[in-house]
């Protein structure tokens, strides 16, 4: 079996920008994509998400993304963006391919490699860059009585657009951008409650690159001290755009605190108030997808993966984009190039040669 210099699992954002920076530095690698077409996590968000809708795509490397109206679907605009840019620096991704486990390959001869496995399928690798983001692993919270709800449940990877919930009073869960977001598209349309754990922080003064540095700062601080990674919005605070004043102006961002049960008809607190609904919205974020990596005993003591820019404390032949600060498209594309770069001094140390510049 062949030996590659480095392997990408994931064809997102930042899988993509890592296999540019691989290739821009020669080293052999291939990319191993879950999903049939390209597009990441962009190809499964609603429809009813439009480019007007989104915070911003950022370039990747060498290719700006081509300018929209504003009225197209998210979820084949950027996808589209991610094929072509594929296509046009032929990116070695093979799809579909699920990765159950990557692991160290057994063996005398294959001392010191990763075996990286999905079904029948093996692959060896001397390094890996680990960019599969989150998508596939949505978070709901227990309470108490979730299962005798008689409403709709939904999770922001179900969201079918406001549409569907014409008529019916929704509680959307979460303190987050997307929180903001879907009242913003449905209390104009429809009934709405929102309840979060903690107060919402809203930020009133401009989000300029500086303000972007100090947030980003503060997540790759925990992720540097091997904490599990908070969102960027946890410590930037929220801000509502001009699509979401309407809804402003209905009071739908008019918060509660969180509910202490869920009962048949609606939620309760236990001070006894109670409020009627027909669905609840979990806008309550994701985890990172890392899975696979168990095997090679990553975490450290305080639950999250150590990392140092991208490498993994814990195994410097592992390198981790699209995870903690480098969640965002703009942090992604800054990942793929450190993750590269370690790559390849990674490569030079094994082989005893000292990188070039």
């Amino acid at each position: 079996m062949d030996v590659l210099d480095s392997l990408v699992i994931g064809a997102g954002q930042a899988g993509l920008s890592t296999s540019y920076h691989l290739r821009r530095r020669g080293v052999e690698h291939v990319v191993l994509d879950a999903d049939e077409t390209p597009g990441g996590a962009w190809q499964h968000r609603w429809d009813a998400l439009t480019m007007h809708d989104v915070h911003r795509v950022a370039d990747l490397p060498e290719s700006p993304v081509p300018p929209d109206t504003g009225s197209e679907r998210a979820n084949t605009f950027v996808p589209a963006y991610f094929a072509d840019y594929e296509r046009r620096h032929e990116l070695p991704v093979l799809r579909p391919v699920h990765v159950a486990a990557v692991r160290d390959a057994p063996g005398r001869d294959e001392g010191g490699l990763l075996s990286v496995e999905a079904g029948d399928r093996r692959w060896l690798t001397r390094t890996l860059v680990n960019a599969t983001g989150t998508w596939t692993q949505p978070f709901v919270p227990h309470y108490p009585g979730t299962e005798t709800f008689r409403g709709e449940q939904l999770h922001t990877v179900d969201y079918p657009g406001p549409d569907h919930f014409r008529e019916r009073r929704v509680l959307v869960v979460g303190g987050g951008a997307s929180a903001v977001q879907f009242l913003g598209a449905l209390r104009p349309v429809t009934d709405t409650l929102w309840v979060t754990r903690r107060e919402p922080v809203w930020r009133t003064e401009p989000f300029d690159p500086e303000a972007g540095s100090e947030a980003v700062a503060l997540v790759a601080d925990r992720v540097r001290r091997g904490l599990p990674p908070t969102s960027v919005v946890s410590v930037t605070g929220l801000m509502l755009r001009p699509q979401e004043a309407e809804a402003a102006r209905l009071g739908a961002y008019h918060r509660l605190p969180m509910f202490d049960r869920i009962e048949p008809e609606g939620v309760r607190w236990d001070d006894g108030s109670f409020e009627p609904v027909d669905a609840i919205l979990w806008a309550t974020g994701f985890r990172p997808a890392v899975a696979h990596l168990g095997p090679l005993q990553l975490r450290s003591e305080h639950g999250g993966i150590q990392l140092e820019r991208t490498t993994a404390m814990a195994d410097p032949r592992v390198q981790l984009v699209g995870y903690g600060p480098s969640a965002s498209t703009i942090g992604a594309n800054r990942a793929g190039r450190f993750a590269a770069i370690a790559v390849r001094d990674q490569l030079a140390s094994l082989r005893s040669v000292p990188a070039d510049a």
